[in-house]
């Protein structure tokens, strides 16, 4: 999944998101932080939201489950993902995957999954903290075998 294809998929689905969460087009304009004429031209499909707009949608409407299946139930470790380009950062609590993900490979304690909706990797800890995500599965594997090692070694 690519940055564009995640406005698309958000700006295709907003009228849905907005109507599920129960606002009207000038309450949803005025917490995502644009015009409602802007909104309006979204939701018709004559233009799409920018990233700042899908990134403010996804993070205060993720509980909807529009967002969550658009994203496999974890829109901001997608959002992260593609933001972060893969790159480690902070520890985070998972729910473990048992539903939305694939599990690739377990070893020493760390498992690598794949998210059957929006197809990105994750490596996950024993206690399910997120240590990485990529939609680059040969870095994520590369990365997974590299934790191994380090895990392994000490």
């Amino acid at each position: 999944m690519t940055r564009d294809e995640i406005i698309y998929k958000v700006s295709e689905k907003m009228r849905l998101i907005r109507t599920e969460a129960g606002y009207t087009q000038d309450k949803m304009a005025e917490i995502i932080g644009v015009s409602k004429k802007t909104l309006v031209q979204i939701e018709k499909g004559r233009a799409e939201a920018g990233w700042s707009t899908v990134v403010a949608v996804c993070a205060l409407f993720r509980e909807t489950e529009t967002v969550r299946f658009l994203f496999g139930n974890e829109p901001m470790e997608v959002l992260e993902t593609i933001a972060r380009e893969g790159i480690d950062y902070r520890k985070e609590k998972t729910l473990g995957g048992k539903i939305w993900w694939r599990e690739v490979a377990k070893q020493n304690g760390l498992l690598l999954q794949q998210n059957i909706i929006s197809q990105h990797y994750r490596i996950i800890d024993e206690d399910h903290f997120r240590i990485y995500s990529s939609f680059d599965e040969a870095s994520c594997k590369e990365r997974f075998f590299e934790l191994v090692f380090e895990k392994g070694g000490r």
